[in-house]
């Protein structure tokens, strides 16, 4: 029973959001055990559910505001912001509209954002330039100038990938009908159009641009927002969008942790607890960082999971009035954030976490003795709508 009762504390200890990574010393996960322990003892003598229990301790802290409302993209086409779920569909339509201006564009677009599989992207594009490449060097060449659409190797490398057939109709090719020579039957060809000849350039520039071309992808929008200095700073409520995981996959990996919790009698080695913690690291697509200055004022963004620490001291120093001034971050438990390659996840700053600029004490203390009086290093604009942390 006791065990049991262990299990499902934990259980409820790792579900937890919390703005630090997950603890890996096995005594201080027992610490937190026992105290759940208790919590729920002290929850019975009382007659409530450990549930309850959770709702009364939130009541008397007063319940956490949503810290963001989603996780949203900026479409590179058309600047609109949309939620994570939205913004294919934004993309879709934005690159169909712009069909009207450059077609051509438009479908190499097609072709390099809604193929998933990079090597069947690269091998399709590599076919359809060669293509290209025949007419552009052998004009005169008639052959080379129709496609049979039912060639095994176009079948395979070209027609079964999306935006392929509007290039081809963009750059000028018609279909026809036509007979297969030697097999006494008609077929369907693409045929190059005979006023696209006297314009090979082009022909030959969209050749480049189909073999240089990468995907559209939306921009992760940062939602840079500044909160006046508040007591609440450390407190997350992140919504289901930083998760890689469904509610229904969370739900079934809880039951699973737990049987395993229930069944576990040994103790887990410095391998299996980094292991362990690499995939816990995993479970979040992004994370949620504020950034606490001397002077109380917090500097909040959207980042990628995987994003450097280099990404974060640019979007702080963006933010600066003069970003010049030389600072350093420092992580949960004073933490010094010196090695910007790593990822956040690498330095457990997923899904959330709290940090704190210092200055180089040199430099403020010339700032300060040639300033007449003091002000935020922030941007005005940025201090104009701070916002209030509840």
């Amino acid at each position: 029973e006791a065990q049991r009762a262990a299990a499902a504390a934990l259980a409820r200890l790792e579900l937890k959001p919390k703005g630090k990574a997950p603890c890996s010393s096995q005594e201080a996960v027992r610490s937190q055990v026992r105290k759940e322990l208790m919590a729920e003892a002290a929850a019975s003598e009382k007659g409530l559910s450990m549930e309850e229990k959770v709702r009364e301790e939130q009541e008397e802290e007063g319940a956490a505001a949503p810290s963001v409302s989603g996780v949203y993209f900026i479409c590179p086409l058309t600047g609109a912001i949309v939620r994570k779920e939205q913004k294919e569909k934004q993309l879709r339509e934005a690159i169909e509209a712009y069909f009207s201006v450059d077609p051509v564009a438009a479908s190499i677009m097609e072709i390099q954002t809604f193929n998933k599989d990079r090597e069947k992207v690269r091998a399709c594009t590599e076919t359809m330039a060669k293509y290209l490449d025949n007419i552009y060097l052998h004009p005169e060449e008639e052959k080379y100038r129709k496609i049979k659409l039912q060639n095994k190797v176009f079948q395979e490398r070209i027609s079964c990938l999306e935006g392929t057939h509007k290039f081809f109709q963009a750059v000028g090719f018609e279909t026809k009908t036509l007979p297969v020579p030697g097999q006494g039957k008609n077929s369907e060809f693409y045929v190059l159009k005979e006023e696209v000849l006297s314009r090979l350039e082009e022909l030959k520039s969209c050749k480049e641009q189909l073999l240089s071309s990468e995907p559209v992808r939306a921009q992760l929008h940062r939602q840079l927002t500044v909160f006046q200095p508040s007591p609440a700073a450390a407190r997350f409520e992140l919504p289901h969008d930083f998760f890689s995981l469904t509610a229904e996959e969370l739900r079934r990996e809880q039951r699973l942790r737990t049987e395993a919790v229930e069944k576990a009698a040994m103790l887990r080695t410095r391998a299996m607890r980094e292991k362990e913690e690499q995939r816990e690291m995993r479970k979040y697509n992004y994370t949620l960082l504020r950034v606490r200055f001397p002077d109380g004022y917090i500097l909040q963004g959207t980042f990628y999971a995987r994003e450097s620490v280099s990404v974060l001291y640019n979007f702080v120093r963006e933010a600066l009035r003069d970003d010049w001034l030389p600072f350093e971050l420092l992580g949960p438990g004073g933490l010094k954030l010196t090695d910007e390659n790593l990822a956040f996840n690498e330095c457990g700053l997923v899904p959330s976490a709290l940090l704190s600029l210092a200055w180089d004490a040199a430099v403020m203390a010339d700032v300060e003795a040639a300033a007449e009086e003091q002000r935020s290093p922030l941007r005005p604009e940025l201090l104009a709508g701070a916002q209030t942390l509840s």
